[in-house]
């Protein structure tokens, strides 16, 4: 052992040990409850030009908001206050491995998206916990249409989103079904991401937000196409996801919450 190697241990085993802080669910409903009100926009990142980060607070499409949403949170949770700490932690949820290299690093479906912040330790999809089935499917909307996408008329972008659909096809997900809901639905956390899961040929899933608990009473907190603005449903999550035949069941996603401490 070489001198001083000892010192540096028993320093090192002084030091205080804390416990990785992460946003709770209850946070993440407070800052959603703050943009109650605001304008439903789509398509709010498909501006002309290079990829580039966008970051509004006016108006969101229902991926737009969750991902500000958690964004903020997580800027708060790690002591930022600052409008650049946000987009620093937005930069990373929103685009793969949290770099910027074009249309097709930028997550678009939603089960890449879950997947690559489950790798990133911010999310973890619970929906096997919660009574999930395995299902795979074949994910090719936006290659298939590549007409609703003007950044598809670059050959690179499109071969790339092709590749991003065909690992994805390769996949299983776990989907907690229609007819599973109620049983699942008091392991529900206030803050979970819910994803409800679209029937359309080609596409994973059709909508996103936050279940809200009123009570005994789950809804749904999310920027609403059909209502035009950021609400909390009327109806229960359950009675929401029954509402729609396009939807056929739910992921269901919860802050990352590390078991391991660090050492200061």
């Amino acid at each position: 052992m070489r001198p001083g190697k000892s010192r540096v241990k028993s320093t090192m085993a002084r030091q205080p040990e804390r416990t990785v802080q992460t946003p709770s669910g209850d946070l993440l409903v407070r800052i959603a409850l703050s943009f109650l009100g605001l304008p439903y926009e789509g398509a709010t990142l498909d501006g002309g030009g290079a990829e580039k980060l966008v970051v509004r607070f006016d108006a969101f499409d229902c991926t737009t908001f969750v991902e500000t949403v958690l964004a903020a949170a997580l800027n708060i949770t790690a002591g930022g206050t600052g409008a650049s700490g946000l987009a620093a932690h937005l930069k990373r949820i929103r685009y793969r491995g949290g770099k910027i290299s074009g249309y097709a690093s930028r997550l678009h479906y939603f089960r890449d998206w879950l997947a690559d912040n489950e790798k990133k330790k911010i999310l973890k999809d619970v929906s096997r916990l919660l009574g999930g089935r395995p299902q795979r499917k074949k994910i090719n909307f936006m290659s298939s249409r590549p007409d609703l996408y003007p950044r598809l008329k670059s050959k690179t972008a499109r071969d790339k989103i092709r590749q991003t659909e065909q690992m994805l096809s390769g996949k299983t997900f776990y989907t907690i079904d229609k007819k599973d809901f109620s049983a699942a639905c008091d392991k529900i956390e206030n803050g979970d991401i819910i994803a409800f899961v679209s029937g359309e040929q080609g596409l994973d899933v059709a909508h996103t937000g936050f279940a809200v608990r009123k009570g005994k009473r789950l809804r749904l907190l999310h920027a609403s196409s059909k209502e035009g603005a950021v609400v909390i449903s009327q109806k229960t999550l359950g009675a929401y996801l029954k509402s729609s035949a396009d939807f056929t069941g739910i992921h269901v996603a919860r802050i990352w919450r590390p078991s391991a401490t660090i050492c200061e």
